[in-house]
């Protein structure tokens, strides 16, 4: 780790520079934030190369976390057999089923909403998605995704972090670990969280035993993403103080003690948030943007969530536009409940899927249209799917045994589906997925082979797929 940002100040101290030059040091970087002069970046990436195994097809990923699990048999998986059966005992007609997490098993539920063929692809696409039907031959649909886990919090562990347990490196870490970061000013793993953490809290974002600044930047969905990402001091000189009294502390902690990734971590962050004073306000203000680019992303659509979720996503656009290596959008619920649909089925899903259908689309075409979709890997897709049955009357209850996921951009096949259920959508008959298989798929497609990205923790060397994962080539171009 002889690249990482605190090696020059060692080396300061090892020249027996006293600790008050190498704060002095450092206050020039505050000073000139403040200042608004451009900053000098980081000598280095956290780490000194980036990996790259083969050629990448994709430089950067926007993944559309659909916070809750959709519905596959209400989205993108359509059976008839449903609507032949509705309202039967799935224990007669579908046969056996697994525990569910509420132990309210009701009758068999077909989709409220009717299915067609979209594209020149044939792809099937619910009524919840006019726009995304639009764009539907960009996307390779897979429908054969599994999980193993139930409950939204090991679940989300494991689709952030390929671990159900808690403290792993969520994915955006490891690329970032595995990249580096292609802006100096900005964080190389953002979050747009639209005001709901998930099951499982920040740890789905957390760095785990990589280093400290891989972890997760969370933006809030606001004018102002961050708290204290313009100095609160009136005067210049106050902010530089509290900043060299960091430093020497910091670059003493260092001398004391050596190498500590705690104090390392901690001087880059201290860096880099000093220069994000100058990128975020630029990143966040839109006024530039035309009022086509506002339509297409629904920013002056008439409901609330749309225009939440839809500056989220030009955001996305805009970080991947300045090298950020990995964003995530956590998608905003329409009714407080993500799309976590134990009851009320219909107007959940409705209100979802209205907060994100225009947008996602919107992205879609807008970084096509730039020449961006081409480097840029969208995917999208929740923790598990939905029964084929009722929880109840009118909901349905978590099934980790198949769901749907979608991938776009970033060499990935356009306008194909991949995988099969059974025909009540909910056991996988065709190529099963995992989500180790989806990590896989996305390392390879940023040019690192999964099995080869690791790192050196508790005796052995980790990786983000632990010992599985398989590329799923049928979907890469």
């Amino acid at each position: 780790m002889s690249g990482h940002p605190c090696g020059r100040y060692r080396r300061l101290i090892s020249r027996r520079q006293s600790l008050q030059e190498v704060a002095n040091g450092f206050g020039a970087v505050a000073l000139s934030a403040m200042l608004g002069r451009q900053l000098p970046a980081r000598s280095t990436s956290a780490k000194s190369l980036p990996v790259k195994h083969f050629p990448a097809r994709a430089q950067n990923v926007i993944f559309l976390y659909m916070d809750g699990g959709p519905s596959q048999v209400d989205t993108f998986d359509p059976k008839p057999m449903l609507d032949r059966y509705h309202g039967q005992d799935p224990r007669k007609v579908i046969g056996e089923l697994l525990p569910t997490q509420f132990d309210s098993v009701g009758t068999v539920l077909k989709s409220p909403w009717k299915f067609k063929q979209y594209g020149e692809s044939g792809i099937w696409v619910s009524d919840l998605f006019p726009h995304l039907a639009g764009v539907v031959d960009e996307i390779a649909v897979i429908r054969s995704m599994t999980s193993e886990f139930s409950t939204h919090t090991n679940a989300n562990y494991f689709l952030h972090t390929g671990s159900g347990l808690q403290g792993r490196p969520s994915m955006g870490a490891w690329f970032e670990y595995g990249l580096g970061s292609e802006n100096d000013n900005l964080p190389g793993f953002v979050v747009l969280n639209g005001g709901l953490i998930p099951p499982g809290g920040l740890d789905n974002f957390n760095s785990g035993f990589l280093p400290a600044s891989y972890q997760g930047s969370v933006f809030q969905a606001a004018d102002v993403p961050l708290a204290n990402i313009a100095p609160t001091e009136t005067v210049p000189g106050t902010q530089r103080s509290k900043l060299e009294l960091m430093y020497t502390l910091d670059a003493l902690g260092l001398q004391q003690h050596g190498r500590d990734d705690a104090i390392e971590s901690a001087i880059a962050n201290y860096e880099l948030a000093a220069r994000m004073q100058l990128a975020v306000p630029e990143l966040v203000d839109i006024s530039t943007e035309t009022d086509a680019t506002r339509r297409l992303y629904g920013l002056d659509d008439e409901f609330a969530n749309t225009r939440t979720f839809g500056r989220q996503c030009l955001i996305a656009r805009r970080l991947v536009e300045r090298g950020v290596r990995f964003v995530e959008l956590t998608g905003p619920a329409g009714n407080g409940d993500r799309w976590d649909q134990h009851s009320n089925l219909v107007d959940g899903h409705n209100k979802n899927a209205k907060t994100v259908d225009l947008p996602i689309a919107g992205l879609i075409q807008d970084l096509k249209s730039r020449g961006l979709l081409d480097q840029t890997l969208i995917v999208w897709g929740g923790e598990f799917g939905r029964t084929p049955f009722a929880q109840g009357s009118n909901g349905r209850d978590h099934n980790p045994t198949a769901f749907s996921v979608w991938m776009c951009g970033g060499g990935i096949k356009s306008g194909v589906t991949y995988g099969a259920t059974d025909e009540w959508g909910y056991r996988v008959i065709e190529n099963r997925a995992e989500i180790h298989d989806l990590h896989a798929t996305i390392l390879h497609l940023l040019g690192m082979d999964h099995e080869r990205l690791t790192f050196r923790y508790g005796g052995r060397d980790m990786r983000l797929t632990d010992v599985h994962g398989n590329v799923l080539l049928d979907v890469v171009a």
